[in-house]
């Protein structure tokens, strides 16, 4: 699977079935670079297990808003559209494994 980009007009719609990693990101965060190549590893690891979803919250402000995203990144973990884990900044991968696999 690849790693879904949402916005706010189709995030309820990518997030509200099975497990769902979010980050909440945007183009200038250093840290947010940073965690990119962890989650296309991630994304190879639970494919068909878990999906990615990212979010820049520069464009989408209500989905950043109604989640309470004060600093970025912020990781959370959706199952069937409700939210079950979080993680806030860079996350080596076996940590983020850790928060998603526990909830598949």
């Amino acid at each position: 699977m690849a790693i879904v980009n949402a916005t706010d007009q189709n995030f309820s719609t990518e997030t509200n079935e099975g497990v769902v990693l979010v980050d909440f990101w945007a183009p200038w965060c250093g840290p947010c670079k940073m965690i990119a190549p962890v989650l296309e590893e991630l994304d190879q690891e639970l494919a068909g297990k878990a999906k990615i979803v990212k979010v820049d919250v520069d464009e989408n402000q209500e989905t950043a808003g109604k989640y309470g995203v004060m600093s970025i990144p912020t990781l959370l973990v959706l199952k069937d559209g409700e939210v079950v884990d979080k993680a806030v900044g860079f996350q080596p991968k076996e940590a983020l494994a850790e928060v998603v696999n526990k909830h598949i």
